[in-house]
């Protein structure tokens, strides 16, 4: 974030050089600076903290080489849990009908940690150690990326609700 803050300050600062004698270079000048650091200013990465909790259903796979693998249905889903102190747990659910979830008991523990103006986070089992950087968190979506470059986009679960009476 600080090195494309000084990137857009030093093409501000050439583009005023540029518009300097003729107000309508100043003018077309100011116009392209604002369009600069309008697409160019990256959203902060612990905004997506808050998006992180909940239930993520897999939407698609694309692997290093482009190729996509698309889920139109899961028969499990991830729960994420965050506390304050930015650690957390994930655990795979099986989801029943009228917000019955079934789990084996076992949850992966990470850590989140911004670095690098990216949201990483590190998980930690018995088994293995592994990071996965966050590139998107919404209220709808997740999209995230592992150590092999291999992204996983999520959707947020919207669990099954029967009218039983």
């Amino acid at each position: 974030m600080k090195t494309t803050n000084k990137i857009l300050s030093s093409i501000t600062k050439l583009i005023l050089k540029i518009g300097r004698g003729n107000l309508l270079n100043l003018k077309v000048s100011f116009f392209i600076c604002i369009l600069l650091m309008a697409f160019n200013c990256s959203e902060n990465p612990a905004n997506y903290i808050e998006h992180l909790n909940g239930y993520w259903e897999i939407e698609e796979v694309t692997l290093t080489d482009g190729t996509t693998k698309q889920y139109r249905f899961s028969e499990t889903i991830d729960y994420i849990n965050i506390n304050d102190s930015l650690h957390g747990f994930r655990k795979k659910l099986k989801p029943g009908i009228n917000n019955v979830y079934y789990t084996t008991g076992n949850a992966e523990s990470f850590i989140v940690k911004i670095e690098n103006d990216s949201l990483n986070i590190y998980y930690n089992t018995a088994f293995n150690k592994w990071k996965e950087t966050v590139l998107e968190a919404s209220p709808k979506h997740l999209k995230v990326s592992n150590e092999s470059n291999v992204i996983y986009l999520y959707k947020r679960y919207t669990p099954i609700e029967l009218d039983l009476e």
